[in-house]
C-alpha cells in the first residue's frame, strides 16, 4: 500500500500544472536595495513564484499578481521595509487577493521602467539564495555620469576642497560622507550652460540631440574657448579665459545589494568595506590637482555605485566607458578557504591564460558576481555585451600593469603584499578596451586580523593615501591624453 501511495503521488505531480505545483510556496525573506540608479525589491521563496505583472501609469504604480500563495508574515514585512527617501517608491500594499492569488502593489513617486522577473537558487559561496522574485524599478531617463560630474565641479568650484588625510592634519573625516549624486534626480538640465554662465558668458543652448565636448590636455586661449560654446570653462587669472581638461579616475566598489562579497569571521560584508575606502579615495581624488608639464589638470571621481545596490559587470564596465575615464579601479576584499592567507594584491586583465592558478580562481569567483547579485537575462544583448567584454587591447593591459605596479609599491609602505608582483586573469569587470584598469584586493576579510583593519578607520585612511599617491605618481610618468568627451 504505502509503495502504491508514493506511485499515485509522483503520478499527480505529474499531471498539475506549474501554478498548481507553486501552490503553498513559502515566502522566506524580502528585502529592499534603493538607490537613485534604481530601486530593486527581492521575494525570497522556497519554490519559484508564477506572477502577473500590472503597471498602472495615473497615479503611477506597478501591481503585481503572486499566484498559488497565501500571505504570511515575512511577505507582511515587506511594507515597513521602504524607506522615505526611497527615490521611486512610497509606499507598499499587499493583501490576499483571491484564496490563491496574493496582490502586491507598489506606489511609485514617478513613471518608472519595471523588470519583473525570477532568479533560480545560488547555493555555494558566501551567498546562498533559494529561489527569488526580483522587481527593478528604473527611471524612464537615465542620468548622464558626465553630466552629473560637470554639475558637482560646478557646484564646489567656488568652495576650496578638503585637505586630504595626512599624519600632520589628521584624518580628513570622522565618519563617511553622503553618497555624491552620482545620478542626482532633478538635477540641472544643462550643466554645460551654466557652467559658462558661471564665467559672465551668455550660456547656449545645446541641440536636444548629445553634443560633443572636446576637452583639451592643456589649457587653451580665450579665441578658441569662444569659438567652441560648449568647451568646459575653468576658473583662470583675471582677464584669461581657459578651458581644462577633467581627469577621471573610475571607482569600482565590487558587490552590492544582493551579492555581499566575502564575509570575515566577524560578520564584515566585503561590499561594505570597499564602499567606505571607495568614499574617501574619491574624497582624495576629488581634491587633487595633478601637475603635468602642460599646466595643472584637476580631478574628478567617478563611483560605479555610490549605496549599496548590486550594479552587473557589464554595466560598471559601460559607466566608466560613458565618462571615458582616464582609469578604472575596482576595489575588493580577498577571501580564501583557511584564515592564514593575508596581504594585498593588485589584478590586471590577461588576454590568454591567467598568470597563476590563483589569480584564475580569484578571477572565477569574482566573474561570478552577475549570478548572485542577480542578472536579468532577457533584457541583455549577449551578443553586444560579449563583444564589449572582447576587444580589450594590449596598450591597455601594458597600461595597467603600469597602474599596478605603482600600488604595489605604495601599498607596501602601509600593509603586507600577498603578491609582490601584478597578477593578470580574465576578470570581467576590467575589459574596458579603452581604459587602464586594475583590481584591488585590500586584504584578506577571511583573516581576522586584516579584517579589524579593513573596518579600522586608520587603515582606510592609509590605504586611500596609498592609492592616492599611485595615483598621482602613475600620471606623472603617463600624461593623461586629450579626450573628446560625450554628453
Amino acid at each position: 500500500m504505502k509503495r502504491r501511495s508514493w506511485l499515485q503521488t509522483g503520478a499527480l505531480s505529474l499531471l498539475l500544472g506549474q501554478a498548481d505545483i507553486a501552490w503553498g510556496a513559502t515566502i522566506l525573506a524580502v528585502r529592499v536595495w534603493p538607490a537613485a540608479d534604481y530601486t530593486r525589491v527581492t521575494i525570497e521563496s522556497d519554490t519559484a513564484l508564477k506572477t502577473v505583472p500590472l503597471f498602472v501609469a495615473n497615479p503611477p504604480r506597478l501591481a503585481v499578481d503572486i499566484e498559488g500563495i497565501e500571505l504570511n508574515p515575512a511577505l507582511r514585512e515587506l511594507v515597513g521595509k521602504v524607506r522615505s527617501d526611497d527615490p521611486y517608491i512610497t509606499g507598499v500594499r499587499v493583501g490576499q487577493y483571491t484564496p490563491a492569488t496574493v496582490r502586491l502593489v507598489l506606489d511609485l513617486r514617478q513613471m518608472v521602467q519595471p523588470q519583473v522577473f525570477n532568479l533560480p537558487p545560488v547555493l555555494s559561496g558566501n551567498a546562498r539564495y533559494q529561489h527569488r522574485l526580483v522587481l527593478d524599478l528604473y527611471p524612464t531617463q537615465v542620468a548622464d555620469p558626465l553630466e552629473a560630474l560637470i554639475a558637482e565641479r560646478l557646484k564646489s568650484g567656488s568652495s576650496k576642497p578638503p585637505a586630504p588625510h595626512s599624519k600632520e592634519n589628521g584624518p580628513a573625516m570622522t565618519a563617511l560622507p553622503p553618497p555624491a549624486p552620482a545620478s542626482k534626480l532633478g538635477g540641472s538640465a544643462d550643466p554645460l550652460g551654466d557652467l559658462l554662465a558661471s564665467q559672465n558668458r551668455q550660456p547656449t543652448a545645446l541641440p536636444p540631440s548629445p553634443a560633443v565636448v572636446v576637452v583639451p590636455p592643456v589649457t587653451l586661449a580665450a579665441s578658441a574657448s569662444m569659438a567652441n560654446p560648449a568647451m568646459l570653462s575653468a576658473s583662470a587669472p583675471e582677464g584669461a579665459s581657459t578651458v581644462e581638461r577633467f581627469i577621471i579616475v573610475a571607482l569600482d566598489p565590487g558587490h552590492g545589494g544582493e551579492d555581499p562579497g566575502a564575509i570575515g569571521p566577524r560578520g564584515t560584508k566585503e561590499k561594505d568595506v570597499v564602499l567606505q575606502i571607495a568614499h574617501r579615495l574619491r574624497d582624495r581624488i576629488n581634491a587633487t590637482q595633478i601637475k603635468t608639464r602642460h599646466g595643472t589638470l584637476p580631478m574628478r571621481a567617478m563611483l560605479t555605485r555610490d549605496a549599496d545596490f548590486f550594479v552587473p559587470l557589464h554595466v560598471r564596465v559601460d559607466k566608466a566607458r560613458r565618462v571615458q575615464a582616464d582609469l578604472f579601479i575596482s576595489l575588493h576584499a580577498d577571501a580564501f578557504f583557511t584564515p592564514e592567507a593575508r596581504g594585498a594584491s593588485v589584478f590586471a586583465l590577461s588576454q590568454g591564460a591567467a598568470s597563476s592558478a590563483a589569480a584564475r580562481w580569484m578571477a572565477a569567483q569574482e566573474n561570478r558576481a552577475d549570478l548572485v547579485g542577480g542578472l536579468n537575462l532577457k533584457v541583455q544583448d549577449a551578443t553586444v555585451q560579449r563583444a564589449l567584454l572582447d576587444m580589450s587591447t594590449t596598450a591597455q593591459i601594458n597600461d595597467s600593469l603600469k597602474l599596478g605596479g605603482e600600488m604595489l609599491g605604495q601599498i607596501k609602505r602601509v600593509g603586507k603584499l600577498h603578491k609582490p608582483k601584478v597578477e593578470q586573469a580574465g576578470f570581467a569587470v576590467l575589459k574596458a578596451p579603452d581604459i587602464p584598469s586594475v583590481l584591488v584586493e585590500t586584504a584578506f576579510i577571511s583573516n581576522p586580523d586584516e579584517e579589524n583593519r579593513l573596518v579600522s578607520e586608520s587603515y582606510q585612511n592609509e590605504l586611500a593615501d596609498a592609492l592616492m599617491r599611485s595615483i598621482e605618481r602613475y600620471f606623472s610618468r603617463n600624461p593623461p591624453l586629450a579626450r573628446t568627451r560625450n554628453t
